[in-house]
């Protein structure tokens, strides 16, 4: 799938993949600010919050450095059935951000169309699962204090000017579940500047940094956060714990009171680890996360016009001669080999139009489109989420 902001981070960062994530700081600018201002305005971040019913910790407000209780900013909604339901209070939400505040969305993907592209796009791209916050920040308020994170990201400021500090990593690629607290900064200052409208940056897991708009004065900031949670010994490991279930000498009590016979269950942890590789995992990672959200075809509501593929990752696209099976989302279906040209627009990721699609590959799009909306690799195009791709990816017929 090719999107916009994708080759707009690669080229603002000097990269020609995702080969280089997590492997040191670097920032730049991307210098198309009607791409930016397409991602997301501030005014639309406020948009979600007033028409969703969001609750902490996925939205959060804080002020003077500290979180702000939520009954301050929340009011329950009651319906004339009185039933009470959690929504942000915009006034005093608008009151807390003219004083000056920072107020956060965990996974915007999940409420907005065009995050929710631009994630899955990342995935495709780096084959790791991706999500998005939001920070915007107004007036002279502070950010988080000075924090590491356990995964990569990628920043992009969408609007107004941020003061940031990067530090150092003061340990060797920590986890969020870890031997060490990994909590004493470290005192080796990277990079500290001032992130503007377009910059973009990219901190490995572990550099400790913070920002902030203390002493900015009048003004704003929007940027979103990409968070990037690449794959670990420590996962593939934990793969490995699961498939040892499979094997009976996994399943036999430890011995506690003769000591347990230790050599055959070291003999079949060697074994194990040879027949399963950690690329092994990396392939099956891909293949058997589940599948996403999406609005389900209904034939009642409406004929199937226009389809895209949703899968987390990639489908893969296996030739077998006369047969050809695609693997996804812990699925294999297994088609004629004729299908070929269909399955490869189908799947591309980018929207398929499927009248404009039959003159390209053939009539035969419209029943495969159809096979695959039902096995979930493919999700109806509605106009909410045909928006996310618009100005960002190409039509697939196009």
């Amino acid at each position: 799938m090719e999107h916009r902001l994708i080759s707009a981070i690669e080229t603002a960062l000097g990269w020609s993949g995702a080969e280089e994530l997590g492997k040191g700081f670097v920032r730049g600018n991307m210098d198309d600010l009607a791409l930016v201002s397409r991602l997301l305005t501030p005014n639309r971040l406020l948009d979600i919050a007033m028409r969703r019913s969001l609750n902490r910790p996925q939205f959060r407000c804080f002020q003077k450095g500290e979180e702000v209780h939520p009954a301050v900013y929340y009011t329950d909604s009651v319906s004339p059935r009185g039933q009470s339901i959690p929504m942000v209070n915009m006034r005093s939400l608008g009151r807390l951000l003219r004083e000056g505040a920072t107020l956060i969305l965990d996974q915007v993907n999940v409420f907005d169309p065009t995050m929710e592209v631009a994630c899955r796009a990342l995935q495709w791209w780096s084959h790791e699962r991706v999500q998005v916050n939001a920070y915007l920040t107004t007036n002279d308020a502070a950010g988080f204090p000075l924090h590491w994170d356990d995964h990569d990201v990628v920043i992009v400021q969408l609007a107004g000017e941020k003061e940031w500090e990067v530090r150092a990593a003061s340990r060797k690629f920590p986890m969020y579940r870890d031997s060490d607290p990994n909590n004493i900064p470290s005192d080796e200052i990277i990079w500290s500047g001032v992130m503007r409208t377009g910059d973009v940056m990219h901190i490995p897991r572990g550099h400790w940094h913070q920002a902030t708009r203390t002493g900015s004065g009048s003004g704003k900031s929007l940027h979103i956060t990409f968070g990037i949670t690449k794959r670990t010994g420590a996962s593939w490991l934990a793969w490995l714990a699961d498939w040892c279930r499979e094997r009976e000498i996994f399943r036999h009590d430890l011995d506690r009171w003769h000591g347990p016979d230790s050599k055959p269950l070291i003999d079949a942890v060697t074994a194990l680890v040879e027949e399963r590789s950690p690329a092994d995992f990396l392939t099956m990672y891909e293949q058997e996360t589940t599948l996403p959200r999406h609005v389900p075809f209904l034939d009642i509501l409406g004929s199937l016009d226009a389809v895209v593929c949703t899968t987390h990752f990639p489908p893969r696209i296996l030739e077998n001669g006369e047969t050809v099976d695609v693997v996804a989302a812990g699925k294999k279906l297994t088609l004629t080999a004729k299908a070929l040209p269909a399955l490869r627009l189908l799947l591309s990721g980018r929207p398929v139009l499927l009248e404009r699609a039959a003159a390209v590959v053939g009539a035969e799009v419209t029943e495969l489109a159809g096979i695959l909306v039902k096995e979930e690799l493919c999700a109806v195009l509605t106009p909410e989420l045909s928006s996310g791709y618009t100005d960002l990816v190409t039509n697939a017929a196009s």
